[in-house]
Parts: structure tokens; sequence; C-alpha cells
């Protein structure tokens, strides 16, 4: 594993954690009735929470599949989340097994199971820090022990960036990803997935306030809110659309039917 610095925080099971709530609607074990209780209440009053989990992973994977298979062999994923199978090393080095892969969280229980069970290929490599987006300067630096920051790669954001705040002397999302985006070479890719008030203003208000009440701030953005994260990007067809249209396997298709899923995502690559 990359180095493990800063040191990990104790586990705080007293207030649920995005990550474990996540981990709860997609079925996995590694959460604590605190975060059950908010993803319960979040289902409830969002029917769409589990659909929305699932779709994310499905577009973290098919995206991760369309940048392999263009020749990106170098994947930042920050706020990974709990592994779950198949995970985008997995994905990456399916189609090309030298890829390396760095992924980032700050959550301890993410980091013990990351030590556990993230093993890529004997060609490749797969690696986690542990570190939190607001601190690019510590991810660049201990990715950059196994990525070439001179060469293209691929940073995703999946499910990520609408629980950071926009104002300057908070989270300054969108100078954020500009360091970040900043430091990556010509031909890199920025991949991102939202939750937007647009398709489903109602219950993604009560969701925001759910989360809000349990300690975790939430930010849904419009399609003009979400499009500024790729300003000076260029978008990859079908540029940014709700998370199961893009380039939708037959199972996206089939889930379509189902009702949309209020969560843009997109995928661009700097010139």
């Amino acid at each position: 594993m990359t180095g493990s610095e800063p040191v990990p925080a104790p586990l705080d099971t007293s207030r649920p954690h995005p990550a474990r709530v996540y981990d709860w609607w997609l079925g996995g074990k590694d959460n604590y009735p605190v975060d059950e209780e908010l993803a319960r209440k979040i289902l409830a009053a969002d029917s769409t929470a589990v659909r929305g989990a699932r779709a994310n992973r499905r577009f973290m994977h098919r995206a991760v599949r369309t940048l392999a298979e263009a020749g990106i062999r170098q994947f930042l994923d920050i706020g990974t989340g709990i592994p779950t199978e198949p995970n985008l090393h997995q994905v990456a080095q399916a189609v090309a097994p030298e890829a390396r892969i760095v992924y980032a969280d700050n959550d301890p229980i993410v980091l013990r199971h990351a030590e556990a069970l993230l093993h890529g290929s004997a060609q490749g490599t797969t690696d986690y820090v542990h570190a939190d987006v607001r601190d690019p300067e510590t991810i660049l630096r201990l990715a950059g022990e196994s990525l070439d920051f001179d060469r293209p790669l691929a940073l995703s954001l999946v499910a990520l960036t609408h629980y950071l705040g926009d104002a300057a002397d908070g989270d300054d999302v969108y100078g954020l990803l500009k360091r970040y985006t900043d430091m990556l070479a010509p031909g890199s890719f920025l991949v991102l997935s939202q939750v937007t008030p647009d398709l489903n203003p109602e219950a993604v208000g009560t969701a925001a306030e759910l989360f809000a009440r349990g300690g975790t701030p939430f930010h849904p953005r419009s399609l003009p809110d979400f499009a500024r994260f790729f300003d000076g990007l260029e978008l990859l067809g079908p540029g940014i659309i709700p998370v199961t249209g893009w380039r939708p396997d037959p199972e996206d298709v089939a889930a379509q039917t189902e009702g949309i899923v209020p969560v843009y995502a997109g995928v661009a690559r700097k010139p």
C-alpha cells in the first residue's frame, strides 16, 4: 500500500458516514445502526436512493472501461468508499492488466477494508492513501508514489461533490476541483457524478435535510452548476446526462424503465 499518512482518526460510529450509508444501500455489511437509520430515512423520502447508488457504481464501471479501452493506464479515485466488487481496479485491469490505480478516502473503515481487499493484477499496481479530498496536496503527493502525473490519468470523484460546499471560505468545491485538474497532464480525464434537484426536487430536498440533521452537509446541484466542474475541459459524448444514460449497457437501459435517477454524470478530457 502507498504511504498511509496522515494517521487515521479513530472510527466514529456515533454519527453516520456517507460511505457507510452508501454501503447499506448497496447491500453491504460494513455499516452501523446509525448509518442504516439514516439510509432507511432517506430511502423512505427518496425511493430512488438504492437505484441511484447502484446506477453510480455501474456508471463508474462504464467510464473506467471506456477510458481504459482508450489507452488510459493510470486512475486516481477519490472518495472510493468501502470496496465492493467489481471495484475500479478490477474493471481497469481487466482491460489493461498493467494499469496503476490509487484509491483515496478519509474513512478509517475504508482503510481497514482496503488493506484486506484491494489486490490488483500482478502486472499493475493497486494502492490506497488515507486522506481527505479537501487536502489535494497530501493526496497528490502520496498518489505520486505510484502514479506519474506527467502522463495522462483518469481522476474520478463519483458521488462525492454533493458532500462539498461552494463557499470560498469553506470547501470551495469549484476551486478544489480546479486544483486537482491543474495538476493533471494534458490528455487526462475527469469522471464525475452528482445528485441533482432538477429531476426530483421534493425528494432530493428532503434527503438533503436528513443528511444535514445527521451531521453531513449535502449539496444537490442543478445542471448549470454541475457543468461548471467541467469548465475548460472537453466533454465526451453524450455530454452531461442522467447517470443511467451515459453510454448505457443493456442493464442500464433496463434500469431506465424503473424511473429516473436524480444524478447527473459526465466524463471530460483535459485538452
